[in-house]
């Protein structure tokens, strides 16, 4: 049976949600006295304050939970463009995705090359979740606006170190819950109702 692209990418997109807040609940659940307000999500991978820690096995779970986020988004980018044809959400997913493989690649231990994948991640992939209303019908269109609206929200609280009480990893987690939500919906919608390639629609 041949499925749909979009059936595919929405697959790809879910999966890859999925597996990656699984595996950094079990990261944090391994981790000795973690905190999910005062430990950022990448000290998972490696604890750096002064001199670094790597907490095994939540290093090693966490890693690879966060590069299998990026290739799956990778792979369901390409499929988005060839379902939707739409050069602006595919190419912003994919850059988003990128940045999540060299979160996982690329350590606290490699200091400003993480810092910048970071931020690379954060941001496109709350742009990848307002473009991507412009392939969706209401509300769930308006859901993604929203959801990516509030990342960029918490972004910009975070950088200015605002956090409103809930320290610097909760409000880093006010980033990047969003943005998993969007992607867990957007992603359900896909598989649930794929849009066959003359259905498609260029944006």
């Amino acid at each position: 049976m041949k499925y749909p692209a979009t059936k595919i990418a929405g697959s790809l997109l879910f999966v890859g949600a999925a597996q990656f807040m699984m595996g950094m609940l079990v990261a944090e659940a391994l981790y000795p006295g973690y905190s999910v307000s005062q430990n950022y999500i990448s000290d998972l991978g490696a604890t750096c304050n002064g001199s670094c820690t790597i907490v095994q096995p939540s290093s090693t779970i966490f890693n690879l939970s966060v590069i299998g986020l990026g290739v799956l988004g990778i792979v369901g980018a390409y499929f988005i463009w060839s379902g939707f044809r739409s050069v602006s959400v595919s190419s912003l997913f994919a850059v988003a995705a990128i940045g999540a493989m060299g979160v996982g690649l690329f350590p606290e231990t490699t200091g400003i090359y993480h810092s910048v994948f970071s931020l690379i991640t954060f941001l496109f992939a709350g742009a990848s979740a307002i473009a991507s209303s412009r392939l969706q019908r209401a509300p769930l269109s308006y859901f993604s606006v929203l959801l990516g609206g509030l990342t960029f929200v918490a972004l910009a609280l975070f950088m200015s170190r605002n956090y409103l009480g809930l320290g610097p990893g909760g409000m880093e987690r006010m980033i990047v819950y969003p943005v998993l939500i969007w992607l867990l919906g957007f992603g359900g919608l896909l598989i649930a109702h794929p849009i066959e390639t003359s259905k498609r629609s260029a944006v």
